[in-house]
């Protein structure tokens, strides 16, 4: 590392939503001269992540309360915080940054031990658990969303309002204006759920378009993402159904197919919203049930409120009230625009800039 470097170990868990906004911070603090090392967990492994190393540290996932199961997540998260009290004495970083979950806490708890400035960014609407038992321990929180649900007041004078860091393909995508589809013309929908929320998409979407008239299928260009296992089951229904799609279990370049869709379907994490906004697409957002937290709920609230999505909750979430949407939606295509430009005044293109200034001045760079 360059004499005249500062070091910023940035810690993420394995997740798209933890990586990804840690990616786009990554590059900007590179860009300014920083060097980069990453604190995460087994499943980034295979992620390529711009870090001059990559430090694996124990974890789990506080998860019920099953004493057997709680004894063995507070052993790891104790092995991790041990193993993390060390590299950070090897490395000696100006600052450590963590973007939430349980990967984050013993890095981050570690750094707090060792008095090593901390931040924290958290993605969501509502603090997460590891956050709120991080955030008193911490120097500042950076937040992705104006409000803040399950914010303790003592914490109030540690928050800077950065909104969520977006990779670069993204900026680069939200360059695109968002075209208004024409009245009877085609309509591109994009459709993912990430790990968790593909198979519900492959069991409504192709089911509510089978509703829809023959006149709105022929419409219809649609770009899915499906898991291995029921992908020639969507491929093939909407080959029955004579409807225009590419199906494929992960798509590279879903940052310019988002720019591309005039609808997307998706589950409400943090990431999605925040790209979603960056671009101003509309979208039907369908919550992620059973959060500890409810914090994709309180997501796609927040873009509904501001009149750029649909949310549906997956109870809701029929091929009845879908094909009623999109048809809705194909109606009147003004609407479209509407909540595009809706979607696109909350969205926050300069994110990661925001929050390297914040890490930057907490590292007294």
């Amino acid at each position: 590392m360059p004499s005249d470097s500062k070091l910023i170990l940035l810690c993420a868990g394995g997740t798209g939503g933890h990586l990804f906004p840690a990616e786009a911070l990554a590059v900007v603090l590179e860009r300014r001269g920083m060097t980069i090392d990453l604190a995460t967990d087994t499943r980034a492994a295979h992620f390529k992540f711009p870090a001059r190393a990559v430090h694996i540290i124990p974890s789990a996932t506080v998860r019920g309360r099953n004493p057997v199961a709680l004894a063995r997540t507070l052993s790891s998260l104790a092995l991790g915080t041990v193993k993390a009290w060390s590299a950070i004495g090897n490395i000696r970083p100006a600052v450590v940054v963590g973007f939430g979950g349980y990967p984050t806490v013993p890095p981050l708890l570690a750094a707090s031990l060792r008095g090593v400035p901390t931040v924290l960014h958290e993605q969501n609407s509502v603090m997460g658990r590891a956050n709120r038992f991080l955030a008193p321990r911490v120097t500042r929180i950076a937040t992705g969303f104006r409000t803040l649900r399950n914010l303790d007041a003592r914490w109030q004078g540690k928050i800077a309002f950065t909104g969520n860091p977006i990779r670069p393909a993204v900026i680069a995508a939200a360059v695109a204006p968002y075209a208004t589809p024409m009245v009877g013309g085609k309509l591109h929908l994009l459709v993912f759920g990430g790990s968790q929320g593909a198979r519900v998409m492959a069991e409504i979407v192709p089911a509510a378009i089978e509703q829809m008239t023959a006149a709105m299928r022929s419409r219809l260009a649609v770009v899915q993402q499906a898991r291995d296992e029921d992908i020639d089951a969507v491929r093939s229904l909407y080959a029955r159904l004579g409807v225009e799609a590419e199906c494929a279990p992960f798509f590279s370049d879903l940052p310019a197919r988002m720019a591309a869709a005039h609808l997307v379907i998706a589950r409400s994490g943090a990431s999605t919203v925040a790209e979603l906004t960056a671009m101003g697409r509309p979208s039907l957002l369908v919550p992620l049930p059973h959060a500890l937290d409810q914090d994709q709920f309180h997501n796609a609230g927040m873009l509904e409120e501001a009149g750029g999505a649909i949310r549906i909750e997956q109870r809701a979430f029929t091929p009845q009230r879908v094909a009623d949407e999109i048809a809705s939606l194909a109606a009147e295509p003004a609407s479209l625009g509407q909540m595009a430009a809706a979607a696109k005044s909350v969205g926050i293109i300069d994110a990661a800039e925001r929050l390297a200034d914040v890490v930057l001045q907490v590292a007294r760079v």
